[in-house]
């Protein structure tokens, strides 16, 4: 889940007369001054790809997640599939995936030869239903791929228990969990291997990006030549050990990493607040069915609640279209996955995962980033209500 999903995005309207005019997009990075300037320098140095500034986000992100090794990349999606990839997962084998997130969780599983095998989620949670998993394991699963969505971390006791009793790697899509904590311990400073996203819509940007966290030292030097074309260094020469791929971060995107990772406490307890003001103020006749609130550990990447649609003469695109009109952007996040065409071609079919497909054809993403005011959130709150009112029956 390293990428914003497939939407129908609204273009920006001109808003009727006596209606706000600030168009208030689902999400929008914060680059401060102080970062663009050190960008700048980073140009200026003539060093922007790999380099310094790669090393030092890396060693910011290692001290933030506790001392554990961490690797940069250029997507969340290339950290998943190298993950897979050091994990020896290929063809014949399969990896349990939940059938509610971005397409790259599962993509990356089709591109090592490897088979996805969805498990339907929870509906409060939106992630994995883990007391589902252990009836999807065969003979042939080799890993479990969970999700945090929206920074709720999953059930990180019951998932382990069960990886380590049926042997199982685990690679947990943490694209959304950047500075969520599970029991007090930070996403990422522990289990298995940890993938991160720094998309623009994420909660720390590199403008793309992401990392990878990983916890067998003897697979770092392995990691390091699947994410640059498989090249092994000694002395003044190199050697090809296997067909690596091309996911070096740049220095410039690293340099804005790093003004990113010294604001994102202060970012995600700010996303805290304004997550709190929705719960204070989101009421709507008929109700939104709002999402599991979670405690102090949740970062709240986004806040998405599901349309009561069976209650409505409408649908998500005529909300969404509304809500343009009144100046607000929303997003969709995320169709089911088992009902897109490449996995109904693998045999999957409508009916497969109520709680997947209920989310996937009703949820909506409200505006969410640290830069909204009380207001902007008040803005949308009302919003919704004069839509939904308007239409109820």
């Amino acid at each position: 889940m390293t990428q914003p999903a497939p939407e129908r995005k609204a273009a920006k309207p001109n808003p009727p007369e006596g209606r706000h005019s600030a168009f208030l997009p689902f999400a929008r990075p914060g680059i401060d001054e102080e970062s663009v300037a050190a960008v700048a320098n980073v140009l200026r140095s003539g060093w922007i790809t790999t380099g310094p500034q790669v090393e030092a986000f890396e060693s910011a992100l290692s001290g933030y997640l506790g001392g554990r090794t961490v690797r940069a990349f250029t997507s969340a999606t290339g950290a998943l599939e190298v993950a897979l990839q050091v994990c020896d997962i290929g063809p014949g084998d399969e990896v349990i995936v939940p059938a509610m997130t971005f397409a790259a969780t599962a993509n990356v599983v089709l591109r090592v030869g490897a088979k996805p095998v969805f498990v339907d989620i929870e509906l409060a949670t939106r992630n994995l239903d883990i007391a589902r998993v252990e009836a999807a394991i065969t003979p042939r699963t080799k890993a479990v791929m969970p999700v945090h969505f929206a920074g709720l971390p999953v059930d990180m006791d019951a998932l382990y228990e069960l990886a380590q009793r049926r042997g199982l790697r685990v690679i947990e899509d943490a694209a959304h969990a950047i500075g969520s904590s599970y029991r007090n311990r930070r996403i990422g400073s522990f289990g298995d291997l940890v993938a991160f996203s720094f998309h623009p819509n994420k909660n720390l940007t590199t403008i793309e990006g992401g990392a990878l966290s990983i916890r067998e030292p003897a697979e770092v030097r392995r990691i390091e030549r699947l994410r640059f074309h498989g090249i092994e260094r000694a002395g003044d020469g190199m050697d090809i050990l296997e067909a690596g791929g091309k996911y070096n971060l740049t220095d410039v995107a690293a340099c804005v990493g790093l003004g990113q990772l010294r604001r994102l406490e202060q970012f995600n307890r700010r996303r805290r607040e304004l997550a709190a003001r929705y719960f204070e103020q989101l009421a709507t006749d008929p109700p939104l069915h709002l999402p599991l609130r979670g405690d102090e550990g949740h970062s709240w990447h986004m806040f998405s609640p599901l349309l009561p649609l069976e209650r409505l003469p409408i649908g998500r695109e005529d909300f969404i279209r509304e809500m343009a009109a009144r100046g607000i952007g929303v997003g969709v996040h995320y169709p089911a996955l088992h009902l897109f065409t490449l996995y109904r071609g693998m045999g999957y079919k409508t009916g497969d995962f109520p709680n997947a497909e209920r989310v996937g054809r009703s949820t909506v993403t409200l505006p969410l980033y640290p830069a909204l005011s009380e207001d902007d959130i008040d803005r949308v709150c009302a919003a919704c209500a004069q839509v939904l009112t308007s239409h109820r029956g």
